[in-house]
């Protein structure tokens, strides 16, 4: 990690809450695990992305262990501005990575919205909207321990049945020194039903720090129309942006340019194949056929793709 950051210097650092103030809606590249990793950021800010988070890391694995360092987080000059997202369920142990990570990057979010079992069984994720109390010490931790005031401290939460627990939990977070709160309008419950973009839009109106929506965003309109309905002041994205990159730059669908971007980004970068082969598959969904997905999704090798790419889009 710290060898590949090193060359990013104090005099790069942007401050993504500025980014709030700018006048627009700020366009976000959501924590994604295996997923949103250097090279993957790295060809999203190419269009139009305003701000990227890390894949989940974990807080404690991070700060014992220098090899988990190394392999979980990666960075360059011009992965800015960055957040490195953490689950966390102790305040030293948070402080201490943002300590960590704190001259490589420009904030640091504590996930609060993780519903997997394995995360809420150790006591991370979706729990923690739960446990208001400790993510208000785990802020104040953060804040008080990281010299840098303009390093951010943020959240990402999901919604409770009942709102107004909700509110609360918001209310305390942004009374504690919070940046900014990322709301995926589903409980912890809900997968695939419809989001709650009323729910978010009554969290907006109850705080005075900026609010981030997320869930279900596939395109630009998209945002817009969520950016409008909810009043937030960005909007985040996970799997849309793994369909279509280039969703920000307003395609519809990834352009070709876009899937070059990436064979030459991830080569640069040495992406393992399984990644770089699945990229592939998520960005060209939507513009292959069922018979050419059974070929392509098969390949088992970068030459394989690169020579498949070649013959068929002229890549």
């Amino acid at each position: 990690m710290i060898s590949d950051a090193i060359e990013t210097t104090q005099c790069q650092r942007k401050d993504p809450v500025d980014l709030f103030h700018s006048g627009h809606f700020v366009k976000i590249c959501a924590p994604m695990v295996r997923y949103s990793k250097l090279a993957f950021r790295t060809l999203v800010r190419k269009y139009n992305c305003d701000l990227c988070y890390t894949p989940m890391i974990i807080a404690a694995d991070f700060v014992r262990s220098v090899k988990a360092r190394d392999s979980e987080f990666t960075t360059s000059k011009g992965d800015r501005p960055l957040i490195v997202q953490f689950a966390a369920n102790e305040a030293q142990v948070l402080s201490d990575a943002a300590r960590i990570v704190c001259p490589f990057a420009d904030g640091i979010d504590l996930n609060c919205g993780c519903p997997q079992r394995w995360a809420m069984a150790e006591g991370y994720g979706a729990c923690l909207i739960n446990k208001p109390e400790l993510v208000q010490d785990m802020v104040r931790h953060v804040r008080n321990q990281v010299e840098n005031p303009r390093f951010s401290v943020s959240i990402k939460i999901r919604i409770h049945d009942d709102l107004k627990r909700t509110v609360d939990l918001c209310r305390k977070a942004e009374a504690t020194g919070v940046s900014w709160i990322t709301v995926h309008g589903r409980n912890v419950e809900e997968r695939h039903q419809p989001v709650h973009y009323d729910a978010i839009k009554i969290i907006k109106q109850n705080l005075s720090i900026p609010i981030v929506a997320n869930g279900d965003v596939k395109t630009l309109k998209d945002a817009e129309n969520i950016h409008h309905m909810t009043g937030t002041d960005g909007v985040m994205v996970a799997r849309g942006l793994l369909a279509n990159p280039a969703m920000f730059a307003g395609y519809e669908e990834t352009p070709l340019k876009c899937i070059q971007d990436w064979v030459d980004i991830a080569l640069e970068h040495g992406t393992p194949f399984t990644c770089f082969h699945h990229h592939l598959m998520y960005m060209m969904e939507r513009i292959t056929s069922k018979q050419e997905k059974r070929v392509f999704n098969v390949l088992s090798s970068t030459s394989a793709v690169l020579d498949y790419l070649n013959d068929h889009y002229g890549v």
